[in-house]
């Protein structure tokens, strides 16, 4: 029964009423162009400001943790024999085991669905061969190319990049979603989505950030569709995460630390930062380097020992990305800034506007 369920853990509670109208279909004009909504936890209250003003509500001596992973070429969009349309969506960056041979998880998308062994056409140079069939709409799949070529510039020559469905492009990404999907200091191929808090930063606002006197530290977390899965569980403790690569290096988890030790405030850019250094922190309260499978799923009760502050968009109802960001800032008072962004008009979800969770 629903009413036994504690309120922050009812999935119902955290539903919120949005326009479709502030589904954000563009980026903003230029990456720092974008609104920023503040949420100053201890008082209460929230500000709306240019996200080109995120410096004002930074010291000297912070720390900015960027997620440093990379989108690529996901979708693919292709023949079966018989000439009917097909989509895969690949759904982990594909694993080489032969040579012109790549292992691949992926979403497929048909009409009538194909049996293992059938082969999909991308191009004269790209094909798939499914495997095995899972639930889902999910297929095992093997990626087949010719053993001299380069997977990863086929992927770039036919793929696209894997825009969220609530982004329409009926006829495909376009040339500048291949620029702006894509955070400017993205380094680590393996995302099948991009970490969004960092599409609102421009190397040029980085660089004032650090002449300011703002460090910046990077960890990667590959993000995997499974981060986006819906929540199906009305206790949403019973949910489980799908597990995503991370790795901290030495010399992040020293930044952490000792600007931890100096007094100094930690901001996470992104849920996948924030979760990825709480990984990282799990263990002893002190961030190790790191490097495996995360699975950590974070919703209100969760203490944080890494995350100060967190920079990070608007989030779907009912989506575990929301029950992290409303463990740092208290579900109420998080709806709460929703509900006032939608009156300010703010734009939501990837290219939408920002918010920043001022908890320190």
């Amino acid at each position: 029964m629903t009413e036994h369920i504690p309120e922050d853990f009812r999935l119902s509670a955290y539903d919120y009423a949005l326009p479709e109208a502030l589904i954000a279909q563009q980026p903003a004009d230029r990456r720092e162009a974008s609104r920023l909504l503040a949420l100053h936890y201890a008082a209460g209250r929230t500000e709306c400001r240019r996200f080109d003003e995120i410096g004002e509500f930074l010291r000297p001596g912070d720390l900015l943790v960027l997620n440093n992973t990379k989108v690529f070429p996901a979708r693919l969009l292709g023949s079966k024999a018989s000439g009917g349309k097909v989509e895969l969506l690949l759904l982990h960056y594909p694993e080489t085991r032969l040579p012109g041979e790549a292992a691949a998880l992926a979403l497929l998308r048909s009409s009538k669905r194909p049996k293992p062994g059938s082969l999909l056409y991308f191009s004269d140079q790209l094909q798939a061969r499914v495997e095995e069939l899972l639930p889902d709409g999910k297929v095992r799949a093997a990626l087949l190319y010719p053993p001299e070529a380069a997977l990863a510039v086929l992927l770039e020559r036919h793929g696209q990049l894997p825009l969220p469905p609530y982004i329409r492009r009926p006829e495909g990404s376009t040339p500048e979603d291949a620029l702006r999907y894509q955070t400017e200091y993205a380094r680590h191929v393996g995302s099948v989505a991009a970490p969004t808090a960092g599409l609102h930063f421009s190397r040029s606002l980085l660089a004032e950030l650090e002449a300011q006197g703002v460090r910046q530290a990077a960890v990667t977390l590959h993000v995997g569709y499974g981060t986006f899965a819906p929540v199906r569980c009305e206790d949403i403790r019973q949910h489980e995460l799908h597990k995503e690569f991370v790795h901290v290096p030495a010399e992040t988890a020293e930044a952490v630390n000792a600007t931890r030790a100096a007094g100094g405030t930690i901001w996470a850019v992104g849920t996948t930062t924030a979760r990825t250094l709480e990984f990282a922190a799990a263990r002893t309260g002190r961030v190790e380097p790191t490097e495996g499978l995360c699975g950590l799923y974070i919703y209100p009760g969760w203490q944080f020992k890494a995350v100060d502050n967190l920079i990070t968009n608007f989030h779907l109802p009912q989506s575990s990305l929301l029950f992290l960001v409303s463990a740092l800032a208290g579900r109420k008072q998080l709806l709460a800034a929703y509900a006032e962004a939608v009156v300010q008009r703010c734009r939501f979800f990837s290219y939408g506007d920002a918010m920043a969770v001022i908890a320190k």
